[in-house]
């Protein structure tokens, strides 16, 4: 085995160390408890939501909030929350597992998803004990459900340039201004409501739907998740007890920011979970969809399709459960007995906001992939809305503007790296890290190789721009993606590594995966990179860089036969068979 014990993981860390040499969780560490909950989950979307898909998405909000109680009976809406009040306080590994169930349907997903994550974990996080016991139990059952309104229509991605105020009267305060696409609004009890405290202070504060001067739009008409409820949230003198200020005056951005980092990693874990459900269904078809007297799956471009959603599914599952067990991890460190502990958590969380930043774009570009490969396979088929691919290819859109837009959270993950550079208690980006020797795995060297020669590249930005490089947009994405890949391919090898090491029956499987996210993404570093180094510096420089790029680069190996096995492997199941349920 090349994992080994290691201190306490770092956000960032993971670039610096030779590849295998930390910790990382994966879907087969899950537990028993886990699992069975997990397995509720399947049991709860397979019996209660697919069968009510198309009432769903005809947005029946009676039925929305019924199917939210229901999970709440099951347990399945305070898996964070504290025994204390009325949840089970597990691990966030058993969260991500009922998320890719929930996933399969995502109208649904998007209401689950509002409620239990950033609807609820505001209050968790930076409630007061009053708040926290009188909201989160409900909002644990069901009986109540939870919005989060941030967004107005001139304050997207520059959420604290928001216009709402909140200004403090006769013990009461009054809060004016209107929210923009709240999820979950037309049937939430309670709101948390970001608002200016006299036009200044940025403030979080907990509005119920009864409250004198609340009212909702109508809903919006649109692109994708259209069994979503997805209003206005307009506040006309709103009053509301002065205990309902959340987490302090001015705190707002902290809750805010905080939050939409937790948002992120979930919607990794979302969209692996659509993409399996997307898989199984172009499967079915691609089988059973015969031209020139053959199915579909016996063509060699079909096959690199369908191979290519199992790679981006394994690839982000082992994304998605790394980055849960660095946070779990953090997390056990801290506990609710103490004072602080809302605040601790919250804090350790944010400590990898730039790998929740990077589960969250990586997972929704894979799941927009997908779907696009999936109306590829069901051809003309692919187009009617007589088919599911063209309802995910709709409902996925939303996934790369949710939790903020792709392009924010690239600058966020590239100003996040760069800033925690440098200085005795950053991380160690002085000089180009060299690869390691031999690691004993084929797909551990690959591996290493893309991660040193990633780690090479971000050297020379940091030593050549520094934080400068966020005013350079294009390059600082470019960054951003480099880091990506190599935490992507790092993150899968090292999975399908130890599989092989236990023996594991998708073992072999495992590892054509890996391999072709290694050989394909060493072809993504070598275009960003040089294109990135083009950004950095010029003449003999450039060509130095050039150089090492080229030569670090692994001999290619031919990918179509190893595509068509893992199609094979697919067909036989009817389905991505690398999970633990």
């Amino acid at each position: 085995m090349v994992i080994i014990d290691a201190p306490l993981v770092q956000g960032g860390s993971f670039l610096f160390h030779p590849a295998g040499a930390l910790p990382q969780a994966t879907p087969e560490d899950c537990g028993e408890e886990a699992l069975a909950i997990a397995e509720a989950a399947r049991d709860f979307v397979d019996g209660e939501i697919l069968p009510r898909d198309e009432a769903i998405d005809r947005l029946d909000l009676e039925l929305n909030r019924g199917l939210l109680r229901k999970a709440g009976e099951l347990g399945i809406l305070g898996i964070e929350i504290p025994e204390a009040y009325g949840g089970l306080d597990l691990e966030k590994k058993t969260a991500l597992l009922v998320l890719e169930q929930m996933a399969r349907q995502a109208s649904f997903s998007t209401s689950y998803g509002a409620h239990t994550s950033i609807g609820t974990l505001p209050i968790l996080y930076f409630g007061n004990e009053a708040q926290k016991a009188r909201y989160l139990p409900k909002l644990a059952t069901g009986e109540w459900i939870a919005a989060y309104a941030l967004t107005e229509a001139g304050s997207g991605s520059d959420a604290l340039g928001a216009r709402a105020t909140a200004r403090l009267e006769d013990g009461h305060w009054v809060l004016n201004g209107t929210k923009a696409w709240i999820t979950n609004a037309g049937f939430a009890d309670v709101f948390v409501v970001f608002a200016k405290v006299n036009g200044t202070h940025f403030s979080a504060f907990l509005v119920e739907r009864t409250d004198p001067g609340v009212s909702t739009g109508a809903e919006e008409k649109k692109m994708g998740i259209k069994g979503s409820s997805t209003r206005t949230v307009i506040l006309d003198n709103c009053r509301i007890p002065e205990d309902r200020l959340l987490g302090g005056k001015g705190k707002g951005a902290r809750i805010a920011f905080g939050i939409l980092n937790v948002g992120r990693f979930k919607l990794g874990a979302s969209s692996a979970g659509a993409g399996k459900r997307v898989l199984e269904y172009t499967l079915k078809y691609t089988g059973e969809r015969h031209q020139f007297g053959k199915p579909l799956t016996a063509f060699g471009l079909i096959r690199q399709k369908l191979a290519n959603m199992a790679v981006r599914i394994f690839v982000g599952e082992s994304m998605n459960f790394r980055t849960i067990g660095y946070l779990d991890d953090a997390l056990a460190r801290t506990s609710w007995e103490r004072e602080t502990g809302g605040a601790d958590k919250m804090k350790a969380i944010e400590a990898f906001a730039m790998e929740a930043s990077m589960a969250k774009v990586w997972g929704s570009e894979a799941l927009w992939a997908t779907a696009d490969d999936a109306v590829q396979s069901f051809g003309g088929a692919g187009f009617s809305a007589e088919y599911p691919a063209e309802k995910i290819y709709r409902d996925c859109r939303i996934n790369r503007i949710f939790e903020g837009t792709n392009e924010i959270n690239r600058l966020l993950i590239a100003s996040t790296f760069l800033k925690r550079c440098g200085g005795p208690d950053g991380l160690p980006l002085d000089e180009a890290r060299p690869a390691a020797g031999p690691l004993g795995d084929p797909l551990l060297d690959l591996a290493e190789d893309l991660k040193s020669r990633v780690a090479g590249l971000a050297a020379l930005a940091h030593r050549t721009q520094g934080p400068k490089l966020l005013e350079n947009q294009e390059a600082a994405a470019r960054l951003s993606n480099l880091l990506m890949e190599a935490y992507a391919t790092e993150s899968a090898a090292i999975r399908a590594h130890r599989m092989t090491a236990a023996g594991h029956r998708w073992a072999e499987l495992a590892r054509d995966l890996a391999q072709v996210q290694g050989q394909e993404a060493w072809l993504r570093v070598q275009a960003e990179g040089a294109m990135l180094a083009a950004e950095l510096v010029a003449g003999e420089a450039l060509d130095a860089a050039l150089a090492a790029l080229r030569d670090a680069a692994p001999r290619p190996v031919p990918l179509a036969p190893i595509r068509a096995g893992i199609t094979e492997a697919l067909v036989a199941q009817g389905r991505y068979p690398v999970t633990p349920l």
